[in-house]
């Protein structure tokens, strides 16, 4: 039975899939296994030793010692693409909000509260105050086509939009699901200079940071209007506000408030609300749930921000799954001990990712511990798991 640990509440839909395969599921668990978190901050918590993986119920791992699993032969996972209708929907929302004031304007009708009968006429004299233009053959620059990013721009066609999208790394799976209709653009530097309007739906990292900065703004025509439910990070703040003074930039509307930007003109933040919906924590709970069930009882991986991507059907009378570094030889190695068992390996799958590797073998009869701790004594085997 393994152990995991909740460190936020997770939706039941996430819990119930592994309490159904005979774990111990909750927040109070010790020992764990694994964890399941959403936001929770994992910074300064001290792992147990027998701690094998963590699934993030969401897409953002920043909340978590990514280096620091790493480096404990953690695995960590998230859940891509499972909130992206909803991030979707409210990037529908935003696109509206940044073309008119409809904030402004609520809040300013509220204020009429006390006019009475005159209320309908002084909102038709004051009305005009809060127009804005339609997104009716506007032109939306998508940097990023992943999960979201695509569905975004599907979205934004059917809104009779003319969509730009640019993403150097465009996956296979991403490029069935996006229209043919949407432009692809090589160039960063012409999606700034085309489009009135941007949506970011890129990872924050140290070379995504200030990703949209004062070079950027200045690339992009006058009164660009910009969406960021990615990670606040993309964004300099300070040449972003800098953009809106000078009227380079219409209109920020953002997932992610700060203190800097929190009500100056022309910023609408919101309460990062993309994946708060039921159904996406619903959703990302169950992903999130299945990958680790799926790392634990058969060592795959699938969808790690960490590990090499491995996946395989179960074959033989047992898994064998070894974390190690990345070099010439030590497959030899591996399968020099497996024979020395006279033992068949019936499957195997060997991925790389940067220094680590990571290797799954189906054997019949079933391994010994005592290769299992053979293999564990290679130098430069990080992990064995034997799996019966």
């Amino acid at each position: 039975m393994y152990k995991i640990q909740t460190m936020n509440k997770i939706a039941p839909r996430g819990t119930d899939i592994l309490a159904a395969a005979g774990c111990q599921v909750g927040p109070d668990v010790t020992g764990a296994d694994a964890l399941l978190v959403r936001s929770a901050k994992l910074h300064d918590v001290e792992f147990d030793p027998s701690l094998l993986c963590i699934g993030r119920a969401g897409i953002g791992v920043d909340n978590i010692p990514l280096d620091r699993c790493t480096a404990a032969n953690i695995a960590v996972f998230n859940t891509p693409g499972a909130n992206a209708e909803g991030v979707k929907e409210l990037l529908v929302c935003a696109l509206t909000l940044a073309s008119r004031d409809i904030i402004g304007g609520e809040s300013w009708v509220r204020s009429l509260a006390d006019q009475g009968d005159k209320l309908p006429a002084a909102v038709e004299k004051g009305k005009s105050a809060f127009a804005g233009p339609e997104l009716n053959g506007k032109k939306l620059g998508v940097i990023g086509l992943g999960a979201i990013g695509s569905k975004v721009a599907n979205a934004a066609l059917k809104l009779d939009m003319e969509v730009y999208g640019y993403d150097p790394f465009l996956s296979v799976e991403a490029a069935w699901s996006l229209s043919s209709k949407v432009h692809h653009v090589t160039d960063l530097d012409t999606l700034y200079r085309t489009c009135d309007y941007f949506t970011m739906h890129i990872h924050a990292t140290k070379e995504t940071y200030h990703y949209m900065d004062a070079a950027a703004f200045a690339k992009m025509k006058p009164g660009a209007r910009i969406m960021n439910f990615a990670r606040g990070e993309l964004v300099d703040d300070d040449a972003l506000l800098e953009a809106i003074r000078n009227g380079q930039v219409a209109k920020y509307v953002t997932d992610f408030p700060n203190a800097k930007i929190v009500g100056q003109k022309g910023v609408i933040a919101l309460p990062h609300l993309g994946a708060s919906t039921p159904e996406s924590e619903e959703k990302c709970a169950a992903m999130a749930a299945r990958e680790l069930l799926d790392y634990l009882e058969n060592g795959n991986v699938t969808n790690s921000v960490n590990f090499p991507a491995a996946s395989l059907e179960r074959m033989g009378e047992c898994r064998l799954c070894i974390l190690h570094d990345n070099k010439p030889g030590m497959l030899n190695q591996f399968l020099e001990k497996i024979a020395g068992e006279n033992a068949n390996v019936e499957h195997m799958l060997n991925k790389a990712r940067g220094d680590i590797a990571y290797t799954l073998f189906d054997i019949t009869p079933a391994l010994s511990d005592a290769t299992a701790e053979a293999l564990r004594a290679i130098p430069g085997v990080r992990l064995v798991r034997l799996l019966k």
